[in-house]
């Protein structure tokens, strides 16, 4: 590639969002599409097995981010990865598909005839969905998009009992985790395609690989956004040889690099607070103060109890699991991980809920305390709407040094007594009549409690998080409801940055229809005046 190379569209970061786009927009074939990725193609076999995920966000094939310490967590960082590699982290995520509550995407900013209501968004969940299920009945989801979204082949036998616990409890049992109102519980919807992930890749850059209209670059690591005045033009790059590159978009440069990325490379050159930037050592071109403000994430804090039975995943280990895998996509290797989840109200007078409880049929987790060898279980509290807010700014001027990102998880007083309600719940599930031949009392680092101030002390000792950042470049802030930056041209942001509040489910699903979605606007902006 040269020097000069010149695209309609440059696309940075070929993750949930980017092959979305990437593939839209590339079906016009008058348009030139050049999506950058920093992380290499997706061959290694460990990308289809669905269980492999605890692994692959431990490895190279993810940005292994670690946090500032957190003052909310006594001075602890946290691991906060993301992928590297074609397809992002739907390439290394455990694919759950949950797309949230229906009042989620009633709260974002609303612009006129640009608004992000669930009736705005729901039509683009469909087209990105192909689901049937079992009696051919698709429910909430579309039938033909290039999504494919299932049922777990084989779930454990424990998660069974989980979701009749569910109910002895009292709470409401779904037809389906993406129901409007998903208050309540159910197995858990993942992207995978007879028994194996099915990834952004698959779904809709593979098809639209032969175009000769699309490029995609792997192993090339975005340094900058190229502005000419207040236009962007393009993205210098550094590929895998060391060579740094220029890449110029004729219409649009489009951000896809995710609530780390995005906003990093929007202050590497030299967009966003300038108190920020000035401190960093990068020269001010635009000021734009939300810039990496806003940033939440999900926090999550986990209960383990032992397992009185030997079913759980830590049976993955045996080589027979893996030839049975290898040989019929099916066994325990097949499994997500986390393979029910209820979603509950810390507080009876919510509109909505505020918690997830995610069921996992396994003790261990690389992101998680790792509990004493043998069968465990864990339930793990996840607060869905948390009001503590971080921020991430540059640590340099250099392209190459990772960012400062501070979550500020806990530093809001509401959130702690929500996860402590959470923990108290958890407890009441796990101490129902049908997981009574599976549990066998607390496992370590777990001690079961009800004192509120026991509870809140191992939160802060245990939270962690289930990867979901969101916010930096939020809708309103830094970008407009057609999610252009604001004060600049020819410059978008389509990932999960642009969430004003992060959605009461997983972002994996949300990021696509908003790609799906941003495919929209840029086709309809596409012959209006430079």
């Amino acid at each position: 590639m040269s020097e000069d190379s010149a695209y309609d569209y440059v696309i940075v970061g070929a993750g949930s969002a980017g092959c979305v786009l990437a593939s839209r927009l590339s079906a016009d074939p008058s348009r030139r599409v050049l999506l950058i990725e920093a992380g290499e193609r997706d061959d290694d076999p460990a990308f289809r097995m669905p269980l492999q995920w605890s692994r692959l966000v431990a490895g190279p094939h993810a940005w292994r981010h670690l946090t500032t310490p957190q003052a909310g967590l006594g001075g602890r960082g946290v691991y906060l990865p993301h992928g590297r590699v074609l397809g992002g982290s739907s390439s290394v995520n455990a694919q759950m598909w949950v797309r949230g509550h229906r009042a989620d995407f009633d709260d974002w900013p609303q612009g006129e005839g640009d608004g992000w209501s669930y009736e705005v968004m729901e039509p683009y969940f469909r087209r990105a969905e192909r689901r049937a299920g079992e009696d051919g009945e698709s429910g909430p989801y579309g039938t033909d998009g290039p999504m494919w979204i299932s049922d777990l082949r084989e779930p454990n036998v424990a998660t069974a009992a989980f979701l009749e616990a569910c109910a002895e409890r009292g709470l409401r049992r779904l037809a389906d985790l993406n129901e409007p109102d998903n208050s309540g519980f159910a197995p858990t919807p993942v992207n995978q395609y007879q028994g194996e992930r099915w990834s952004v890749v698959d779904a809709y850059l593979r098809p639209a690989a032969g175009r000769p209209n699309l490029t995609v670059v792997t192993g090339a690591t975005a340094h900058a956004i190229v502005l000419d005045g207040g236009r962007a033009t393009g993205v210098r790059y550094r590929t895998g040889d060391g060579h740094v590159r220029t890449a110029h978009a004729g219409r649009e440069v489009l951000l896809s690099a995710g609530a780390i990325g995005s906003p990093h490379l929007l202050m590497l050159s030299g967009v966003g607070p300038a108190g920020a930037l000035a401190e960093a050592g990068i020269p001010l071109r635009h000021e734009l103060p939300g810039v990496g403000a806003n940033l939440h994430d999900h926090p999550t804090c986990p209960v383990y109890v032992r397992c009185a039975q030997p079913v759980t995943l830590l049976g993955a280990q045996d080589p027979a699991q893996l030839e049975l895998w290898r040989r019929e996509r099916r066994g325990l290797l097949g499994s997500n991980g986390g393979e029910a989840a209820a979603f509950v109200r810390s507080s009876p007078e919510l509109a909505a809920p505020d918690l997830e409880l995610i069921f996992m049929p396994a003790a261990q987790g690389p992101h998680f305390p790792a509990g004493p060898p043998g069968h465990g279980l864990m339930l793990t509290v996840v607060l869905l709407r948390p009001e503590s807010r971080g921020s991430l700014r540059p640590a340099g001027p250099d392209p190459e040094q990772a960012p400062l990102i501070d979550p500020g998880y806990l530093t809001a007083p509401e959130d702690l007594p929500r996860i402590v309600a959470g923990l108290t719940i958890a407890r009441d599930v796990l101490d129902a009549p049908a997981l009574k031949p599976f549990v066998e009392g607390p496992m370590a680092p777990w001690r079961d409690t009800n004192d509120r101030d026991e509870l809140a002390g191992y939160a802060r000792d245990h939270l962690t998080t289930i990867f979901h950042p969101a916010g930096t470049c939020a809708i309103g802030d830094v970008v407009d409801s057609r999610l252009r930056v604001r004060g600049l041209t020819g410059l978008r942001v389509v990932d999960a940055s642009v969430m004003p509040v992060i959605n009461r489910g997983h972002p994996q699903a949300v990021v696509v229809a908003i790609a799906e979605r941003a495919a929209d606007l840029i086709r309809a902006d596409r012959d209006q005046p430079r």
